[in-house]
């Protein structure tokens, strides 16, 4: 008896080890046809979403991931960038930020797909493109195009990435997430540039990477005559007009810019949720079936991996997730919302074509509708200022302007793109506990420069030519004799230097002495002799700072820095000037920032990581409002006009000690480091306007089988950060309010009960929702008017009351 029941225990053991080993090797297939990505035997609808692991940091990565799991994406997009992987030749980096396994593993744990964009050149804003600076001086080498010492280079690359993703089992074919793969990007118009050469090189580089055998479909983006097995992708705010270039290829959107990114001097960019919930419709109603939002999660631009001109240090890009991970309301709710709409509607989607109706001069009906009974419809209005009433199946429908409703039973809306019921979250930046601790500076020494390793050559050398992208910072010295009869030597107008560069910033420095900055042949303007070209001179050259040399910024370094106080720092405000000072970690688990206001321009260093480059250039810009409706482009909707283009800089709490923490700063201009603080990013109000009837999943198929259902009122649903409650309600009303998020006001009607049924569903909690409906305010406050409410809380940490 005791013999047999071991026996029955080992073998049930034996089954169990075999099936969780089977289950971690089970290979699955990715295809495609023309309607769609297919895996293991199903045609897909996929959303997708970028986030890039180097613009994060490892401990964010799960929370990222998760984050965007919930809010209905399947895909997490990143591009593969050569510079962190390979910064000299042969040697390999893949850890820390830069751990692309311990990434793509992390997105296979949270159950969601990959798709890795490797390129190898990115572009994405990076420094230098993504490429590494060595590749520039491989000798006879040109880029992307049919060249023997590039092509080299870049198939080495290519190899090294599929073989570490191979050897991890991170393919699909092998169990693994990644179902797709990118190789080049974006080289259409490139490619056409170099003729034959270009037509040679990209066909080269699809058939390399077909033969690597990831046993997953690869893509080539913005690449029109991309060659067989390759499919061919758009990016772009709209890719309704895009087709592929074979009739048996899937129609797939790899940028869908869900923003746009920020540069120094210039205005922030907003792209209205309405307006990319409408093209995300369109392309799906036409027959797409993947979309990627660029970004879903920008970042920072940690470092100098900023590419150029002027990209700012945060990478937000006015994506669902903000640059500090938090969510960005109502961006994030309202895309999470079509993205359940369209799910609902997936069967017809990848089985049949749509039949197309036009229902008005600017409006049409898509219809997908299948032989088993499924039905789906999108009712579009493309007119930019009008809504209009249609008829579509013996039944009427109310369209906004510049908008798409998603019918997944061909009769009842569950969604509206323009119709946001989500609500609106507003952050602030915070103070926080910290206190800067004893600043110290020392400025740079300029007398010193030819101390340094110099060389001197004939005329003007390329900047990165000279420092191989080891330092921002170069110095060019000359000497300029100036006769004793110069006019200006005895009160004439002094002359000008004139610097012509497409640089971040040139100091001029005079005898020692710094002249000004000039943005932009260096030529002196007003001689005797009139325009003096220096380009030709002899020129020494010399990389980097001295601080740099000495390593001030690392906590570890050992120097014989005489270090002033603060106090005399700030009276004098010396430019190339470097600062530090040592703070403890705050209290709580919100995101961080520096508050750089009160300083010019430089680099920012917390126990010797690179924050990145910082610069208070004031935004010029048109920040005239914005509206939903009509085609999107960056120019359109502009935030932050007469305000620094950046203030706040992503500091990840993964970098910091309890307490000691080395903050260095390197200021160009001269600034006041006494006015920089560490401060909190935090929820400090949420709004939600709803209005009666508003599209809710929950009334599809109110009338399936023949018999009515009970309506679902619409709710508002309200909800703080964890760690925060609803404190106080600043506004409330049910009726015809008026205003937006923090400019409420109450309109003709209004239900005088409004606020306390609010303040008695929400106050104190930290998420509530609250139906709209007319018993639920006492009585009906405008017969035969279509009510909204509309709610603004305030946001506080739990236990606090404002």
């Amino acid at each position: 008896m005791g013999t047999r029941s071991f026996a029955k225990l080992f073998l049930w053991l034996l089954l169990c080890l075999f099936g969780l080993l089977g289950s971690q090797l089970i290979q699955a297939t990715v295809t495609y046809d023309r309607k769609a990505i297919v895996i293991n035997g199903q045609r897909r609808i996929l959303f997708s979403g970028s986030i890039h692991y180097p613009r994060s940091t490892p401990d964010m990565w799960e929370d990222l991931i998760q984050k965007a799991k919930d809010g209905g994406v399947d895909v997490i997009e990143t591009y593969v960038f050569w510079n962190v992987h390979e910064p000299s030749p042969g040697n390999y980096n893949f850890e820390g930020r830069n751990d692309l396994v311990r990434f793509i593993k992390t997105i296979h744990k949270a159950g969601l797909y990959a798709h890795l964009r490797i390129g190898p050149y990115v572009c994405a804003e990076w420094n230098f493109g993504g490429f590494p600076v060595w590749l520039k001086y491989v000798p006879g080498i040109s880029f992307r195009t049919d060249n023997e010492p590039f092509k080299k280079a870049m198939q080495g690359f290519t190899e090294k990435i599929v073989g570490l993703m191979k050897s991890e089992n991170l393919f699909e074919s092998q169990g693994g997430p990644i179902i797709l793969s990118q190789i080049e990007n974006e080289y259409g118009v490139q490619s056409k540039l170099f003729g034959a050469a270009g037509y040679n090189y990209m066909s080269w580089a699809a058939d390399m990477a077909v033969k690597l055998g990831t046993g997953v479909p690869w893509v080539m983006c913005k690449e029109e005559d991309a060659p067989d097995p390759i499919i061919n992708t758009c990016n772009g705010f709209y890719c309704d007009q895009f087709a592929p270039n074979k009739p048996y290829k899937p129609t797939m959107w790899t940028e869908a810019w869900s923003g746009w990114f920020s540069e120094f001097g210039g205005p922030l960019h907003q792209r209205p949720v309405q307006d990319l919930a409408f093209a995300v419709a369109r392309f799906i109603q036409k027959g797409g079936s993947f979309v990627n939002y660029y970004m879903y999660h920008g970042g920072t631009n940690f470092g100098r991996s900023a590419g150029g001109p002027f990209i700012t240090t945060s990478y937000d890009y006015d994506a669902p997730l903000d640059e500090y991970g938090l969510i960005r309301q109502p961006k994030y709710g309202h895309l999470k919302e079509l993205h359940r709409s369209i799910k609902m509607c997936e069967r017809a989607l990848v089985s049949v074509d749509p039949m197309v109706t036009q229902l008005g001069a600017f409006q049409q009906a898509h219809v997908y509708s299948t032989e088993h009974g499924d039905c789906a419809a999108f009712l579009a209005n493309y007119d930019t200022k009008s809504a209009t009433r249609v008829l579509f199946n013996n039944m009427h429908y109310n369209l906004p302007p510049w908008s798409i409703s998603i019918l997944p039973d061909c009769r009842n809306v569950v969604f509206n793109t323009a119709k946001v019921g989500v609500q609106t979250s507003q952050m602030e930046m915070l103070p926080t506990n910290t206190e800067m601790l004893s600043w110290e500076s020392y400025d740079e020494d300029v007398s010193s420069l030819y101390d340094g390793s110099t060389f001197t050559a004939s005329g003007l050398l390329e900047q990165i030519n000279v420092t191989r992208d080891a330092s921002d910072y170069l110095w060019y010295i000359t000497n300029v004799d100036i006769g004793s009869s110069e006019a200006f030597l005895r009160g004439g107008e002094l002359p000008t230097l004139i610097v012509r560069s497409s640089g971040h910033a040139v100091h001029v420095f005079i005898n020692g002495q710094l002249s000004g900055e000039i943005h932009g042949p260096v030529a002196l303007h007003g001689l005797d002799q009139g325009k003096w070209d220096l380009s030709w001179q002899t020129w020494t050259y010399q990389v980097g700072l001295k601080g740099e040399a000495m390593n001030l910024l690392s906590p570890t370094s050992v120097s014989s820095v005489d270090w002033m106080q603060s106090s005399l720092v700030v009276q004098k405000q010396q430019p190339l000037t470097w600062h530090k000072a040592y703070f403890n970690s705050p209290d709580g688990d919100e995101p961080l920032a520096l508050d750089m206001e009160g300083m010019g321009k430089g680099q920012i260093w917390i126990n010797g990581q690179s924050i990145g480059r910082y610069w208070t250039a004031y935004a010029n810009g048109q920040c005239n409002g914005c509206s939903y409706a009509g085609s999107f482009r960056p120019p359109k909707c502009q935030l932050g006009c007469g305000k620094p283009t950046q203030r706040w800089y992503h500091v990840p709490r993964s970098w910091l000690k309890p307490t000691q923490n080395l903050l260095v700063v390197f200021e160009e201009l001269g600034g006041d480091p006494s006015r920089i603080s560490l401060v909190k990013r935090s929820v400090a109000t949420v709004c939600a306007e709803v209005a009666e009837f508003h599209p809710t999943l929950k009334n599809w198929h109110i009338e399936s089988y023949g018999r009515a259902e009970e309506f679902h009122s619409p709710k508002v649903h309200l909800r703080c950060n964890q760690g925060q409650t609803i404190s106080s309600i600043k506004f409330a009303s049910f009726g015809t309010p008026l205003g937006t998020c923090g400019t409420y006001q109450q309109g003709t009607c209004h239900a005088p009960t409004s606020y306390d049924i609010i303040e008695r569903k929400c106050k104190g909690k930290q998420r509530c929702a609250v139906t709209i409906s007319n018993s639920n305010f006492g009585q009906d406050p405008c017969p035969n008017v279509l009510k909204r409410l509309s709610v603004e809380a305030v946001c506080a940490p739990t236990g606090l009351r404002v």
